[in-house]
């Protein structure tokens, strides 16, 4: 049975709830990129980026403390009828993500990075990290991994692209890398 738009996205408000699983590592079905939105604080870029993973079949991990609740109106209306989809996990602190992570590869995506993201090997298992709209990655997690800190080129004059776009900007240079393996052409 197909359903409407609008029961679409009552359904996924109804299965939000159910959506966020407990952080731990190695579940069933991982996906083999995670995108993990570090402090984030503006609803709808967080479901803008739901959506973006959901679509793509990328892993959401968002690292609290949160700018919002996850029962924000902006963030289901920017995630659409995706909820469904999404394979989201919620960690409590940075500190229970990276020990969750369990040392597998990663990327630090920061205006700050010294190389391009183009240049980096995004075929293997691994998940991007994207910090606050307003401050970024943490100084000290940049610092102690610089040969992990990947950067979109843009202006100089321009400070940064909104964090959705970024994640979008990244998560599709990884999939062309892997050559949409799974995707409708």
């Amino acid at each position: 049975m197909v359903q409407a738009p609008a029961a679409r996205l009552a359904m996924a408000g109804s299965l939000f709830h159910r959506i966020i699983r407990a952080a731990g590592p190695g579940r069933e079905g991982d996906a083999m990129l995670h995108v993990v939105l570090v402090e984030p604080e503006i609803p709808q870029n967080t479901g803008n980026v739901a959506r973006t993973c959901a679509a793509t079949g990328c892993a959401l991990h968002l690292v609290k403390p949160l700018g919002f609740s996850l029962e924000d109106r902006y963030l289901k209306r920017a995630g659409l009828d995706y909820w469904p989809l999404l394979d989201l996990t919620v960690h409590e602190s940075f500190d229970a993500f990276w020990a969750a992570w369990g040392g597998k590869p990663f990327w630090l995506v920061s205006t700050k990075g010294a190389q391009p993201y183009t240049r980096a090997d995004l075929r293997a298992d691994a998940c991007l990290l994207f910090g606050r709209e307003t401050a970024g990655l943490p100084g000290p997690l940049l610092a102690a991994h610089p040969d992990r800190c990947l950067r979109i080129p843009i202006r100089a004059e321009a400070r940064s692209l909104n964090l959705s776009n970024s994640v979008a900007v990244v998560v599709f240079e990884a999939m062309r890398q892997r050559g949409f393996a799974g995707r409708a052409p």
